[in-house]
């Protein structure tokens, strides 16, 4: 039974990085175009905007290929547009202008200052922030800064959907699974959250107002 003056559970906002804190690579192809000297519509392929006529993302959704392979093949491909070898980070680095705050989604500053304003502890879990973004990068970045925790593969070596590292988010944030909220953009970690308690919401992409609107009506946040 529980006590009636038992102070209520912590609850907490678990983000992923890439696609829903900052905007996608999809998202920014004019862009990038602009900035590589590439002609309008260089870019063709567009992910989640696209699935059918993005195979290489088809096949990613089907568990063919993993994300990080994804996006090394569409670096190399940009690359060689320019006749020049590229990783991920490279391209990210290529294409980020001066300031990567201008990628971040205002959604994602509005929904972490209401958390952070309700007392609720809000972190990142991510798969590769520092592997693909690099430290500077992360260093500049302000959404960052007013995080409570930040759990990263690329140290880690624990990637999502892997169950531990759900645990190391959680842990990180200090509260427990049944009361974190998680969102990620890719359902597989979505559905890995899922088995290990937490209360998950699958990011959509091109709906990122509504997305983190779920989030937040999840958290208890009542609409202003």
């Amino acid at each position: 039974m529980t006590d009636a003056n038992q102070a209520p559970a912590p609850k907490g906002l678990l983000l992923d990085f890439g696609g829903v804190i900052s905007v996608t690579l999809f998202e920014r192809h004019a862009i990038s175009e602009a900035k590589l000297g590439l002609a309008p519509g260089s870019l063709t392929w567009r992910g989640p905007f696209d699935p059918t006529g993005d195979r290489l993302w088809a096949d990613m959704i089907a568990g063919k290929i993993s994300e990080r392979d994804y996006w090394a093949r569409r670096a190399a491909e940009v690359g060689r547009l320019i006749g020049e070898d590229w990783d991920m980070p490279t391209l990210i680095r290529r294409t980020a202008g001066d300031d990567p705050n201008a990628h971040v989604r205002p959604e994602a500053v509005a929904t972490v200052r209401r958390a952070k304003g309700a007392g609720l502890r809000v972190g990142v879990l991510s798969n590769e922030l520092e592997l693909f973004h690099g430290r500077e990068e992360m260093e500049a970045l302000e959404i960052l800064r007013v995080m409570d925790s930040l759990v990263d593969a690329t140290h880690t070596r624990i990637l999502k959907p892997n169950p531990r590292a759900y645990a190391l988010g959680c842990e990180a944030l200090g509260v427990t699974p049944e009361n974190v909220v998680f969102v990620d953009d890719q359902m597989r970690n979505v559905e890995g959250a899922r088995r290990t308690g937490l209360d998950a919401v699958w990011f959509d992409i091109t709906r990122p107002g509504a997305s983190f609107a779920e989030a937040e009506r999840r958290l208890g946040l009542a609409a202003a």
